[in-house]
């Protein structure tokens, strides 16, 4: 007989991080919170499973990241990052992870009325777990991460600088939610 444990099973989850294009913010977000959690490495944090990005439009499908996205990623340490822009899956997508992320207001309401025409032919809601990404910046749960495509390389470094925060509190999150179910923090 095998003895039950009164702590429930931490299991690692899924992100995917969403833009309009899935060519600046949102691959951005991806490659920094790979760097950030060790992804596909040997050392990969233990509470993730998956990371992924997508757009809400399919402008850009197929297509690299923005050069500039990937200049400043390359200039801050994040050099092998390798991305194909895609348009999210409804209901995959809401069925394969744990969190979506919306880099602003406009892709959060892309989303919850993704969201809605899902549950409208039957599927399950996740507004539960959609967020604005800004909700774990530490400034205010209302902030956005501003698109820089229309603007020059400095829109992208303020993203980067806003992406790196976002991620960086989105894995406390992480983490303390496992702590609260009996994680230890084994890496």
């Amino acid at each position: 007989m095998t003895s039950s444990s009164s702590t429930p099973e931490v299991k690692p989850v899924s992100i995917l991080f969403v833009c309009l294009g899935n060519i600046c913010r949102s691959p951005m977000a991806e490659g920094v919170f790979r760097s950030l959690t060790h992804y596909d490495t040997p050392s990969q944090h233990p509470l993730i499973a998956r990371i992924d990005s997508c757009g809400t439009g399919a402008y850009h499908t197929n297509s690299q990241p923005d050069p500039r996205t990937l200049s400043v990623l390359a200039e801050h340490g994040i050099k092998d990052y390798k991305h194909k822009a895609r348009k999210l899956r409804a209901p995959k997508d809401f069925d394969e992870f744990d969190y979506v992320i919306g880099m602003d207001g406009e892709n959060m309401v892309d989303l919850e009325d993704a969201d809605r025409r899902e549950i409208a032919s039957g599927e399950e809601p996740i507004t539960g777990r959609l967020r604005l990404f800004g909700l774990f910046g530490g400034k205010s749960e209302d902030e956005e991460v501003g698109d820089p495509y229309y603007g020059g390389r400095d829109g992208f470094e303020v993203a980067y600088e806003q992406v790196v925060r976002c991620g960086k509190g989105l894995l406390e999150h992480i983490e303390e939610r496992a702590r609260s179910r009996g994680w230890k923090g084994e890496t």
